[in-house]
């Protein structure tokens, strides 16, 4: 092959890689759950691109992906009680970049959104709320501090990012602190069962004098019937005779030990003497 058109293909070979080169570089694809920031020689475009496939002007521009989903950070916490006891706090924060403000963050804030928004104004969202409680009210209260914790970090942040939520995961106080907290919870769960002892001793009492005022009542009540009503002594016997227990009666003088067994059913029958 002459020198000619060696020169000549290898100059289509370069104009046909150029040309590929510019093809790839026109094209971009953003992926689901981000959106494109599109640079051009160091200006930023007002909007900003939808995930999927776009094209641009090779070269001199370059699209840069910005995550509008839902991402989580750990953070960890050194905060100050009221009694001024020390408390860390392991925490996990939920947040997202909308839509609206991802041309913005890009432009006026460099880093990562998170340690440069999110993560310093959430510690001292935590930290201001602590300090209002104490030890053993931030152990215990843990979802009141969490509540008011979100809602103090969602004012500072505004409307640039969205805190979703936080999460405390683990609170860590001194050895001796979690000790003193325990004994006390453990004295108060054994006064709470002094306490219920003794109402459930109270209220037996109160229902024994109930009961025994009641058996009192029915007394007084059956012996003033039998008072008003001889008869109804003699009414009940019959009511509650099963018709088999024979009628004695005594005979002859004081010491004769002679006894009449007469039945209570028809006349007819001889009585029957015993000795």
């Amino acid at each position: 092959m002459n020198p000619n058109a060696l020169g000549k293909l290898i100059g289509a070979a370069i104009i046909i890689l150029v040309l590929v080169i510019a093809a790839a570089q026109s094209t971009y694809v953003v992926e689901p759950g981000f959106r494109g920031v599109q640079v051009t020689l160091g200006k930023v475009s007002d909007q900003f691109k939808p995930e999927g496939f776009g094209t641009k002007q090779p070269f001199i521009s370059a699209i840069i992906p910005i995550p509008v989903r839902q991402l989580a950070r750990e953070l960890p916490a050194e905060c100050y009680s009221s009694d001024l006891q020390q408390v860390t706090i392991q925490l996990r924060v939920l947040y997202r970049i909308p839509e609206s403000s991802v041309v913005r963050i890009y432009k006026e804030y460099s880093g990562d959104p998170f340690e440069n928004l999110i993560a310093p104004r959430v510690l001292e969202a935590v930290k201001e709320v602590t300090a209002m409680q104490s030890a053993e009210q931030i152990v215990k209260q843990r979802e009141n501090i969490k509540t008011k914790a979100l809602t103090s970090a969602r004012d500072k942040v505004s409307t640039i990012l969205d805190i979703e939520d936080i999460v405390l995961e683990n609170i860590t106080l001194s050895k001796e602190l979690e000790n003193a907290i325990e004994s006390k919870m453990v004295q108060e769960q054994e006064a709470a069962k002094s306490r219920f002892t003794q109402q459930k001793a109270q209220i037996e009492a109160e229902t024994s004098i109930i009961k025994a005022k009641g058996e009192a009542e029915a007394i007084r009540i059956r012996g003033e019937a039998l008072r008003d009503t001889p008869g109804l002594i003699q009414l009940q016997i019959v009511e509650k005779w099963d018709g088999k227990a024979p009628l004695v009666i005594g005979g002859g003088g004081e010491n004769s030990g002679t006894n009449f067994i007469l039945p209570l059913g028809n006349p007819a029958p001889s009585p029957v003497i015993r000795k």
